[in-house]
């Protein structure tokens, strides 16, 4: 197979302008002591997200694998309420 040398050559390298600098100037959002104190109000077993998250995953991909819309929508939106919705749901109404 022949190469190009011609592209690999100009390739602009998308990562090279992150250097140590970016991390240092994160590592003050990452300290896991600065976050809200935990009240221990979220009394739901994480399982239950879990199973949610797996079985969307699931039907999702066997919905690609059968080339259904439907399946394939319905993973979504169980992957969707199991990140994002339920938990947010539950942790208003307490």
């Amino acid at each position: 197979m022949l190469w190009n040398t011609s592209l690999i050559r100009y390739a602009k390298d998308t990562f090279a302008s992150l250097d140590g600098s970016l991390l240092l100037a994160m590592s003050d959002f990452l300290d896991p002591g600065s976050g809200p104190d935990q009240s221990g109000d979220f009394e739901i077993s994480p399982s239950f997200f879990i199973v949610l998250l797996v079985l969307g995953f699931v039907i999702g991909t066997f919905g690609h694998l059968i080339k259904s819309r439907t399946l394939v929508a319905a993973g979504v939106i169980l992957v969707f309420a199991a990140t994002v919705f339920i938990p947010i749901a539950i942790g208003v109404s307490n």
